[in-house]
């Protein structure tokens, strides 16, 4: 005690200061400590809560790239296969258009060539007649005599194979 009254320390004043520190420690606890940790606690909660709801964002972001992404890719391919079904039936459509517009100009082609055929018969077998007429007239004024029928269309006949357009010539 003797080292307490060189420092000129009252025992009553100091319990009574003890006894306030704790009675003020106590209160802070009580009150303020406590309501404090608990809005710590609380605060601690919302940004842990925060950061998982921003990961669980992220992860939602990623998700939803990359079902964009598959969207687009299979769009793409979709879209693709359109075209080249389309060049395909543009193709065959084509193809079928010319291979009709070929027959159908074979079949002109042949049939103008037959027309073209008939119409010579025809002019040739005309051309026959009227040669035939020419030469009985010609030959009976060189004549100056009636035939009889036998003699004259031996006439013709032998006049007709001379003029008459040999194989392999176009006449």
């Amino acid at each position: 005690m003797a080292f307490f009254e060189a420092f000129g320390v009252d025992f009553v004043k100091l319990a009574f200061q003890v006894i306030n520190f704790l009675l003020v420690l106590y209160l802070l606890n009580r009150f303020l400590f406590q309501r404090v940790l608990s809005l710590i606690d609380e605060r601690q909660t919302k940004i842990s809560k925060g950061l998982e709801d921003a990961e669980t964002a992220a992860r939602d972001r990623e998700l939803a790239r990359a079902e964009r992404e598959a969207a687009l890719a299979e769009a793409r391919t979709e879209g693709q296969a359109m075209v080249a079904r389309s060049t395909k039936a543009a193709e065959a459509a084509r193809d079928e258009i010319l291979a009709t517009a070929k027959a159908e100009s074979a079949r002109m082609t042949e049939q103008a060539r037959a027309e073209i055929v008939a119409e010579r018969d025809r002019a040739i077998a005309e051309l026959r007649g009227q040669v035939a007429d020419l030469a009985l007239d010609a030959a009976s004024q060189l004549v100056r005599s009636t035939m009889d029928g036998p003699t004259q269309r031996k006439l013709v006949a032998d006049f007709l194979a001379e003029t008459a357009p040999k194989p392999g010539s176009k006449n």
